[in-house]
């Protein structure tokens, strides 16, 4: 990890884990545009990590530090497996997924559902904890479908935490196990931050994080006055320049923030080595679309890459050219 900066200061803003949206390629850039926040994988699941194809899933860069894996499963040996791979790989922490509320992680019993069932994750902490010598974290919902009361969601938080963890992110909405769909999760269930506030005072030795309908940094300082640190996900992937100003906002570093222009132009290496291993450019460029949101130019700017990045033959020319159509 970067010697500039805690994990526990890092964590004073991060970046969601979002499935096909951070992955290496993304996270590339957003460690561009800011030094200190800390960053997510995609969840990975224990079954990915222990009979697939473990190298690609766990791939990253040094430049990503401080940088977190997020898990997804709920057998304690697998997990534990995990972690340790995730530790050896030099990731900064482990962290479990107990908010996704999809079909698929239900099925696998994983997600969102393990809310219900407390003393299950307290047994993956624990053998996840003995495992590595990094952070286990949680990150969860507050409740699902009935089962929402302030009682639900704190008798979770004191078996948990007495396994081991003292990190939660609390994405600041329930869940609907069945009725709404993964998106729908996102935005229907209303949010309740003045719970995850009450959280922190009534668990002032945990390390209390807010997530949900975040959308600026102004917004997050607001949060910074209740909790330990704030999370944000859509907001910044689809306008990753809403970081450039964290390091000085949250993080009280003045440092020079590059430009817009500056990071594209600091990309080309990276993606023509990634494209020499074989990663397509549109799967690359698609993360950048939003680099120029709000600024004059960015419409041209996403329908060059969107038109012409899926081509045969397609390379960082198309960057370059997309570049000389922004202000």
């Amino acid at each position: 990890m970067s010697a500039k900066i805690s994990l526990n200061d890092a964590r004073k803003l991060s970046v969601a884990p979002m499935l096909d949206w951070t992955d290496r390629d993304c996270r590339y850039m957003l460690r561009l545009i800011s030094r200190h926040s800390l960053l997510y994988t995609e969840m990975v699941t224990t079954g990915a990590l222990i009979y697939g194809d473990r190298d690609r899933f766990l791939a990253h860069e040094a430049l990503e530090y401080p940088l977190a894996l997020q898990l997804g499963g709920s057998e304690p040996n697998d997990l534990a497996q995990c972690a340790k791979m995730g530790e050896d790989a030099g990731y900064d922490e482990i962290n479990l997924n107990v908010g996704c509320p999809s079909d698929r992680v239900q099925s696998g019993r994983f997600g969102a559902c393990l809310l219900a069932e407390p003393d299950v994750v307290a047994e993956g902490v624990a053998a996840m904890q003995n495992q590595v010598s990094i952070p286990v974290t949680v990150k969860t919902r507050l409740g699902i479908d009935e089962h929402d009361s302030y009682e639900f969601l704190t008798d979770f938080i004191k078996k948990v935490s007495a396994a081991g963890c003292d990190t939660f992110i609390l994405h600041a909405r329930k869940a609907w196990l069945k009725g709404l769909s993964p998106k729908e999760n996102r935005d229907v269930p209303p949010l309740n931050y003045d719970r995850v506030y009450q959280v922190k005072q009534d668990f002032p030795h945990l390390h209390i994080d807010i997530n949900g309908g975040i959308n600026t940094l102004e917004e997050a300082q607001l949060h910074l006055q209740h909790v330990d640190g704030v999370m944000m996900g859509r907001a910044i992937y689809h306008n990753p320049f809403l970081l450039a100003q964290a390091d000085e906002a949250i993080f009280g570093h003045d440092a020079s923030v590059l430009t817009r222009h500056q990071v594209v132009e600091a990309m080309l290496p990276y993606i023509e080595k990634r494209m020499a291993q074989g990663r397509p450019l549109k799967s690359i460029t698609r993360h950048m679309l939003g680099v120029f949101q709000g600024q004059a130019g960015a419409r041209r700017w996403r329908r060059h890459i969107s038109e012409n990045a899926h081509l045969p033959g397609a390379g960082i020319h198309i960057l370059q050219q997309a570049l000389d159509l922004v202000d």
